[in-house]
């Protein structure tokens, strides 16, 4: 069986985020970061005071790989890590008074990439695509709900 891959919608997922990593990867080094910090940033500024293991399993990375990134952040003046008031054995990550600034030209160029890849969709097909999208994520959670994992296969 042949796949017409133009047609092929999880292809064309595939393909419209791969992109929009790329165009947003290259946005972050213009601020001399990276996307994952970005990402750290903005998370930070949704939840603060999350843990490192937190974000680290938000994220979806390994703790050391986000510990490299907090190092960075926390360098350059971004975020800090304070010792929880319970367990002085985990580190809570703020933000600093610094990364305000840098949080606002992330979300201009955020949201001048978000207006780009919309750029002549009707508020209907935006409205339509979400609900979809949201069905296929709803979908998959159930996939991943009903599957058995290595430890309890």
């Amino acid at each position: 069986m042949e796949i017409d891959f133009e047609q092929d919608l999880s292809i064309q997922l595939h393909d419209v985020a791969r992109l929009t990593r790329v165009v947003a990867d290259r946005c972050a080094r213009l601020q001399g970061m990276t996307r994952a910090q970005w990402v750290v940033l903005i998370k930070l500024s949704r939840t603060p005071g999350l843990t490192q293991r937190e974000m680290a399993d938000a994220l979806e990375i390994e703790p050391i790989s986000l510990a490299r990134l907090i190092d960075k952040l926390q360098a350059a003046g971004l975020v800090e890590r304070r010792a929880d008031l319970a367990d002085r054995r985990i580190w809570r990550l703020h933000l600093t008074p610094n990364a305000a600034p840098v949080l606002e030209e992330i979300m201009v160029r955020r949201n001048h990439l978000v207006d780009v890849v919309q750029n002549g969709m009707s508020a209907e097909l935006r409205a339509s695509m979400l609900a979809g999208l949201k069905l296929m994520k709803r979908n998959l959670a159930g996939l991943l709900e009903a599957t058995p994992t290595e430890e309890t296969a």
